[in-house]
This record gives C-alpha cells, structure tokens and sequence, in this order.
C-alpha cells in the first residue's frame, strides 16, 4: 500500500495559523507532528481492558463482576441496561471491553450528536470577565481526502442511555512514548453523563471518519476504507476531571469550565500504535497567555446537529474572547462559530510564538443559536491528567 504523508492545514487569520504533519514513509514509520495550522483538581483515571476473542481479559471480567455485571452478557447486549445500579459512575469504576464489530459503518451513520447548548440567560458567571458575543464564523468544510488534511481529527462513538452519540476528537503527542501515542483529546461530556450519570459504553474513536467526505447516500456503498480509513480505535483508559464527574451537567453546568478528557485508545484489530498509523499527532499547551495576547484560534469537528449531518468535517478561526459560566470557575475560551453539536470534543489549535501550532482547548459548549463556541481553558488540572495518561498509561 502506497504510504500518505499527511497535513493538518488550516486558513490564515491574522498570524499565519495553518496545521502541517509530516510522517515517515514506510510501514513502520513513526509519525511526527509539525504545527503551524488545554484549572482543575485532581484526574480521573481509570482502565480496562480489551480483547477481540470471545472472551474477556481476567481484570476487566473482575471489574464487571465487581459491580454485578456478568462479563459475557455485557458482550451480548447487557452494556444496553442503564440501570442506577449497573451505570458505572466513579472514575476508579470505568470499563469498557470492545465489541468487535459494533462500530459498523451504518451504526455509526445512525449515532447522533449530544444535547451541549445553553442559552444566553444561562450564563450566570463573573459578567466582568466575559466579553461581548462574537460574530458569528461560517464554518468551512475540510478539504478531502482528510488523511492528507487533517488526519489527527476524527470522531468519537459512544452509547448513552439516549442511544448511540457522536463527538470530536484529536490525536495528541504521548511525552511519556514519543512517535507511538495511544492518547486522544476530546471533551469530558463524550465520556462521562457527570453529576446526574456515569461513564459512556463501547466509547471508540475513527480518525479521519468519511475520508472523502461523501454524502449520505454515497455512503450506503462505500468501502470499510473511506468510512474508517485508519480503522476502529477502542478507549481502554479515560481520564476527566473530578470537577467534570461531579458538576457537569446537561447544558454543561459549573463543570464546563473543566469539561477536557484523555482517552487511551487501542486498535479494534492491529497493532501499531495510533500516532504510527495516523501518521501525525499535536502537542498539547497548557500555559496560553491572555486571550488578548492570542491572535487566532481554529476548531475542528463533526457538527452533527441541523443544519448539518455529522458527516462531514468543518473548521473555524477566530480571534478568541473570554465566558465566564458560574462564579468562582476558570474563565473558557470563546470565539465565533456556527458548528453544532457533534463538533463537541473537537480540538482547539492556536500559535506558539515560535510558529508551531498546538492544540489549547476542546470545544464544549455553544448557543441554541449556534452563532459561537467556547472550550475549557487549559491549566495545571488538565496537565495532570494528561501527564498520568501519559506516565502511567501510555505504553500500555
């Protein structure tokens, strides 16, 4: 097969802000990302694991049976029982064993978009630090094929107790392992219910879904290749914020303002690690200065709720302002922007001084207008999830 060099490239505001990723040719090179195109307390962590046999791993069976659960029912269709006493809620309780073949092509056409919008009246932060609303940004559609434009992005699959949902998401840089990350970025409403729920089901992650961008009905006939071009990735650990876990909301409650998760992946067949396959991952900066100092932000994502369809992959870039959501919690990113739900989870991409572009934040929450985003600010909390991720899970 006929390797892909692929690049992250974005339009130009302001200061150039345009994404660039570079791979090795060959098999068995790793990937390399190039930009130029995430406050809370303690993480949450937690692990499973996976198998593509009939059978379950001895230590996720034991987590299942811990809570009640028989593990080959789970495989069967018992993960579909939301019951209060087998939804899983606390972050040492997360499991997720993969289901090969689950994230079939037409279940994931089917997965809709989670309800993450709020109204202008919601907002009931520090006003003083939240600044006028923005004009809205059209977003624009990727170019295709988005291997060889924005392979890192992709779409997360999750089951909820609403049925089958969908979010956005991004391949980072593992410190701990660098050229071979397991890790992905998304939003912690794409794995966990927060204050009222519990840990998501069957969680899984297709970078570049839809490679070329075909529409409804050229999907009825497309290859496995063109819906999953890099296949089916499984979160075997996740981690969110503790804020998250128990603030978080419908709408996004005090916890949007720490609404940021890291999921480990593994392939649903393979094994090479996602960076290698993918070809390209960003590095992650937690210390971004004022949003007076920022000249540009780009987000990228699957907006999969009218007037969009979820199939396609969109962008936009803006000069970022500031939301405050409740007294006393960080104040968020915000910039104009007309993706809708299913963007949610999507990564945020901004300038280094030196002209290296890095992801800074995920979107989170928007208007019933859809007319602007706003994404978490990412600080010393967010750090630490990623750097456990990275420490004690990534090699895994």
């Amino acid at each position: 097969m006929r390797s892909v060099r692929p690049t992250l490239a974005a339009v130009c505001v302001v200061a150039a802000l345009a994404l660039t990723a570079t791979a090795c040719d060959g098999d068995d090179g790793a990937g390399d990302a190039k930009a130029a195109s995430p406050a809370a307390s303690s993480a949450s962590q937690a692990a499973d694991g996976g198998a593509d046999g009939p059978g379950l791993p001895a230590d996720l069976a034991d987590a299942l049976k811990k809570h009640g659960v028989d593990p080959e029912k789970w495989k069967d269709g018992g993960w579909k029982d939301w019951d209060k006493k087998h939804w899983l809620r606390d972050a040492k309780d997360f499991v997720n064993p993969v289901i090969a073949g689950l994230w079939n092509p037409e279940r994931m056409k089917s997965a809709k978009s989670p309800v993450k919008t709020m109204d202008a009246q919601d907002i009931t932060g520090d006003q003083n630090v939240t600044d006028p609303d923005p004009s809205p940004v059209r977003a624009e559609a990727e170019k295709t094929p988005y291997h060889e434009h924005a392979a890192p992005v992709g779409k997360v699959f999750f089951d909820s107790p609403q049925g089958s949902m969908v979010c956005s998401a991004t391949v980072v840089k593992d410190p701990a392992h660098p050229g071979k990350s397991n890790l992905v970025w998304t939003a912690g409403h794409c794995v966990h219910a927060g204050g009222s729920g519990g840990w998501y089901r069957n969680i899984a992650f297709v970078p570049a879904y839809n490679d070329l961008g075909k529409s409804a009905a050229q999907l009825d006939n497309a290859r496995p290749q063109e819906i999953a071009p890099y296949g089916v990735y499984w979160a075997n650990w996740v981690s969110t914020s503790s804020e998250w876990i128990t603030q978080g909301g419908p709408t996004g409650g005090a916890g949007a303002a720490y609404d940021y998760a890291v999921m480990h992946v593994k392939p649903e067949r393979g094994g090479k690690s996602l960076e290698e396959t993918v070809g390209a991952a960003l590095d992650v900066d937690f210390d971004l200065p004022e949003a007076a100092n920022v000249s540009g932000m780009g987000a990228w994502g699957y907006p999969a709720a009218p007037p969009y369809d979820g199939l396609l992959m969109h962008k936009c870039v803006d000069k970022p302002g500031r939301l405050s959501v409740a007294p006393g919690t960080p104040t968020m990113w915000r910039i104009g922007c007309t993706m809708t739900g299913g963007s949610s989870g999507g990564g945020w991409f901004a300038t280094q001084p030196g002209g290296k572009t890095v992801l800074v934040s995920n979107t989170s929450i928007g208007p019933v207008t859809s007319g602007w985003l706003a994404g978490p600010r990412l600080g010393a909390g967010a750090e630490q999830i990623y750097t456990a991720m990275s420490q004690k899970y990534g090699g895994s």
